[in-house]
């Protein structure tokens, strides 16, 4: 299980910026603002964001509740200038409810937005 993740970036506001803007529809936002960045919702705190050498090799995703907000996410991506990767689509291959949309990071890391449930 895991329990939180950091990453590090060259450039924290740009990456200040992407997360902020894509966390935002899923209820995170910025709750500790010092060396270290962390985000959350109501009930967590478990993404943090550091300043540091960042390894482009790394895939993650964030739950979305519903299709329509895999898509919602996707096009504030698209709308603020955020690095597009891959259109929102259902993935059978993976399971048959697997819907997902792909963004790039300021440091080319794969950010997955993927909701579970039948539409």
């Amino acid at each position: 299980m895991l329990d939180h993740l950091e990453i590090q970036t060259r450039d924290m506001p740009a990456t200040l910026s992407f997360y902020s803007d894509l966390l935002k529809p899923l209820g995170y936002e910025l709750k500790v603002d010092g060396q270290v960045k962390g985000f959350g919702d109501a009930t967590r705190l478990d993404f943090f964001i550091v300043e540091g050498e960042p390894s482009a090799d790394v895939h993650f995703a964030f739950q979305a509740s519903s299709r329509t907000l895999v898509d919602e996410i996707y096009s504030k991506g698209r709308s603020a200038g955020h690095r597009l990767d891959r259109e929102p689509i259902l993935a059978p291959h993976i399971h048959p409810n697997y819907y997902a949309g792909y963004l790039r990071d300021p440091d080319g890391r794969l950010v997955e937005f993927v909701c579970h449930g039948a539409e």
